[in-house]
């Protein structure tokens, strides 16, 4: 270390071991759920603005775009290859941690504001090319939503750091920002100028343009704090150059369920980009088709975001710091697995058997989707139910891979990943509609998985040793709730739905934790018990 460049603040502790990954867990986790609940009235109100509609595809698509290039530059690859060498050079000094992360945002800015150019270009001269009303106010739409990538990227990265300083708090909750924006757009198409879906469309694309300036805000106003005050410039040149080295093969490997996300959004759209027919057949879609996948999307994502995803941010950066220390690693490894079957096992479960009732609750009732809409959306949320265990895991997986030093592996398995999703997507879809598209992501994540554990269990990797009981607990949860859907009131009216509902959620949670309670205590506790790391 330079003695001119001593550390502001004590470095992240070496000392983490495996139990420190639960109190980061239970703060990204409880700050995601409010802002997933949060999403969910979001969804509950666009739902009745857009219907399953083309309004509603086409907004889903133009949104879909700017969260792609997040999850594939900010949160995803980006911060995939940023936060090891930045947790990195916190050990050289904040100076130089503080000079990578400007060096980081600078060229993450330059890139992004070139591709909003090019696309705001490219998307105007094909405006110029179109007679089709309904594709113009699509390509109109994505423009609007655009300049939204540079934004949430930024803030996908600032967050990053924040994780590194121990701060998951912040990076957690700027998705209620937009949220809170998203509603209130949404709320001018009921209490304000009576607009139709498609002017809505737009005023909600502008709040959401809005809450990608008031995220940066956010989190730059978090971490700013945790910056030295002026010193005297530090040279971050060989890690820049190594986020630089990781930074393709990490956009492949952490970027597969985005580039199948993208994959499953261009086919659903296809009748409306570009036409009825393909590979010569008549495709069996129509312009509904992006609106029924995209909004059931956020409901397998609901559990996925809460507490999958929770899981793996809070493991990446401690598995960071353990990486020269073979066996500590895969203690932590094996505790953040365990953590994901925990709760991604009875996910999967429980939206498999609910479905039904959740679709027609969420996205049914006054102004809601057709009984037809409703239908295609709970074969859709069947699909995607079925992998919710794999999309949670994989995203553990791949941080340990990256964590270790290791990113040509989730490289080749996430390219051949992406071929099999392909191929199962233009082979299901002739057979099971928007369904096939959601089964065919849940194909391809599950052999994702299963390939990524069988190379990480040959170098010392095991699953927890409670993961059969987690099953057999996911599945005696599963029981209960089919037996609370039994016995409750047919579903007749959105009202009863509900009431359906709330009883088999209940049931399923409380035998789960009282099954937990009895055979999985020590995994319990570490969930529930807080203690002076929760921060």
């Amino acid at each position: 270390m330079r003695a001119d460049n001593p550390p502001a603040v004590p470095p992240p502790r070496d000392t983490q071991d495996a139990d420190s990954i639960a109190p980061a867990v239970r703060t990204i986790a409880s700050l995601t759920l409010l802002s997933r609940i949060g999403g969910l009235a979001r969804d509950l109100v666009t739902a009745r603005v857009f219907q399953d509609s083309l309004a509603g595809s086409a907004f889903a698509a133009a949104f879909a775009i700017p969260n792609l290039f997040r999850r594939l530059l900010g949160e995803g690859a980006l911060a995939g290859a940023f936060l090891p060498e930045y947790t990195s050079a916190l050990r050289d000094g904040l100076p130089t941690a503080h000079a990578l992360l400007r060096w980081t945002l600078a060229r993450l800015l330059a890139v992004t504001s070139l591709l909003t150019i090019a696309g705001e270009i490219l998307l105007f001269v094909l405006l110029g090319t179109l007679d089709d009303p309904h594709r113009a106010f699509s390509l109109r739409l994505i423009m609007v939503m655009l300049p939204l990538m540079s934004m949430v990227c930024l803030t996908a990265i600032l967050a990053a750091a924040l994780q590194a300083h121990g701060r998951f708090a912040p990076g957690a909750a700027a998705p209620i920002i937009l949220n809170i924006c998203i509603i209130a757009g949404s709320l001018l198409h009921f209490f304000g100028p009576r607009l139709d879906p498609r002017a809505s469309a737009y005023a909600i694309g502008g709040a959401a343009i809005i809450a990608g300036v008031a995220q940066l805000a956010w989190c730059g106003a978090a971490l700013r704090r945790r910056m030295p005050p002026a010193t005297p410039p530090a040279d971050a040149g060989p890690h820049a150059r190594a986020v630089l080295a990781r930074f393709v093969p990490v956009a492949i490997g952490m970027g597969t369920m985005q580039i199948n996300a993208l994959l499953d959004t261009v086919i659903a759209m296809w009748p409306t980009w570009v036409g009825p027919t393909m590979l010569l057949w008549p495709v069996p879609l129509d312009e509904r088709s992006n609106a029924v996948l995209s909004y059931t999307q956020r409901l397998y994502q609901f559990p996925l975001g809460v507490f999958g995803i929770a899981v793996a941010t809070a493991a990446f950066p401690a598995l960071s710091r353990l990486r020269d220390r073979r066996e500590d690693f895969f203690d932590a490894l094996r505790t953040a697995i365990g953590l994901s079957l925990f709760i991604a096992l009875p996910a999967s479960v429980g939206l498999l058997l609910v479905r039904e009732d959740l679709t027609r609750v969420m996205f049914g009732g006054v102004s809601g989707f057709s009984d037809d809409g409703l239908a295609r959306a709970s074969a859709v949320l069947a699909a995607y139910a079925v992998g919710v265990w794999a999309y949670s895991l994989n995203h553990v997986l791949v941080r340990a891979c990256y964590a270790s030093g290791d990113t040509s592996t989730p490289t080749r398995v996430a390219l051949a990943s992406v071929g099999l999703n392909l191929l199962s997507n233009l082979t299901l879809v002739w057979f099971l509609r928007e369904a096939g598209l959601a089964l065919s992501t849940a194909i391809s994540q599950v052999a994702q998985v299963g390939v990524l554990f069988f190379v990480l269990r040959r170098r010392g990797a095991r699953l927890p040793a409670h993961t059969t009981r987690f099953l057999g607990m996911s599945v005696a949860m599963g029981a209960v709730v089919l037996g609370s859907l039994t016995l409750g009131p047919e579903q007749t009216s959105w009202s009863r739905s509900l009431i359906r509902l709330l009883l088999a959620v209940a049931a399923g949670i409380i035998a789960y934790v009282s099954m937990s309670a009895w055979l999985a205590p020590q995994t319990l506790r570490l969930l529930l018990h807080r203690t002076r790391e929760d921060a």
